[in-house]
């Protein structure tokens, strides 16, 4: 018996789990839209697809997905990324500018994703540089590229929504592969690849020794610096194939709206999976949890007939919660007062 307990008392509980609270939150959501939405959990097959409200969910949060994926990396090093945004409008509009607006291709669609991902890679660089050559704390870093990227692709675009009619240009954000949603299928490989990077190479110890301790790890032989530029260019990847994605699912390129916020969006989704914002520690399922907690969240609000203005109040609320959750002074006040 004393056995039984030794090994009850010292094995973790499930409520102490880092990923017990997000899945917490969003089975409470699926709940509630279970018992107040009709036909919630109603599928139809059609054409060899799957289709209905869960599926739609899916499909809707892959962009954010992408885009807290790479934020994940970002903030365990310390850093924040406020021009995914961006990122997401200048990667769409470059694609569906050399893609042209008529049936057929103007540019080879490979080449026009290509270009589209080489503009992202490229702003991710200029991020990690600002950061780690010039010293640039973070958020101004990002801050800058946040006005210049979404600027950039207003002048690309002449502030004109671009139209797409290329058909295969829309399977990456509207296609299906094995009855589901495309977008899903690329949230599925970017996930493995990071992840299998995070647990099978040193990568991730690295990243969080950096998030720890930077002069630390520098000091301890990492080069910190390749470190923060990879995290940044992983981030504007990311960002790059989302923004593709949401430009072949809304079939146009929309700079002044396309990503609109969406950066706001992934560091919620980042902090709601488990990440500390105080950097090192880490959850890219967490991050995947929370995109989908945002993305339930906004498809319950919508279908109850809410108005679309408290959902920026809610999520301002769980931003709140998430920040005291994090804060090492509340968490001292709340034993004491509990004591």
């Amino acid at each position: 018996m004393s056995s039984l307990s030794a090994r009850a008392a010292g094995s973790p509980s499930v409520l102490q789990h880092a990923l017990f609270r997000p899945l917490a939150a969003l089975a409470l959501l699926l709940v509630i839209d279970i018992l107040a939405i009709p036909g919630f959990l109603q599928l139809s097959l059609k054409d060899g697809h799957l289709y209905g409200s869960i599926v739609d969910i899916l499909n809707r949060a892959a962009p954010l997905m992408l885009a807290a994926l790479g934020m994940t990396l970002v903030i365990a090093t310390r850093g924040i990324d406020i021009s995914v945004g961006a990122v997401v409008a200048l990667s769409g509009s470059v694609a569906a500018v050399l893609v042209g607006g008529g049936p057929e291709a103007q540019t080879p669609l490979l080449w026009a994703m290509a270009a589209a991902m080489g503009v992202a890679l490229l702003c991710g660089l200029w991020n990690g540089m600002l950061v780690t050559a010039l010293g640039l704390q973070p958020i101004v870093a990002t801050l800058i590229l946040m006005v210049a990227g979404r600027g950039l692709a207003q002048l690309l675009t002449d502030g004109q929504i671009i139209t797409v009619y290329h058909t295969p240009f829309f399977f990456l954000g509207g296609g299906h592969f094995l009855g589901l949603p495309f977008s899903l299928t690329v949230v599925a490989l970017v996930f493995a690849a990071i992840a299998f990077m995070m647990r099978k190479t040193a990568l991730g110890l690295f990243i969080q020794a950096v998030g720890i301790n930077p002069v630390a790890a520098r000091l301890a032989g990492l080069r910190t610096a390749t470190l923060i530029v990879f995290v940044y260019v992983f981030c504007a990847a990311c960002a790059g194939l989302a923004g593709m994605m949401v430009s072949s699912n809304i079939k146009s390129a929309d700079a002044n709206n396309a990503g609109l916020l969406l950066e706001l969006d992934a560091i919620l989704a980042v902090t709601l999976g488990g990440t500390s914002l105080a950097g090192g520690k880490f959850s890219l399922v967490g991050s995947v949890i929370g995109a989908l907690i945002i993305q339930t969240l906004t498809f319950t609000i919508y279908s109850l007939g809410v108005p679309p203005e408290v959902n920026m109040v809610v999520k301002a609320v769980v931003v709140f919660l998430v920040c005291l959750s994090q804060s090492a002074q509340f968490k001292q006040l709340f034993s004491r007062r509990s004591a």
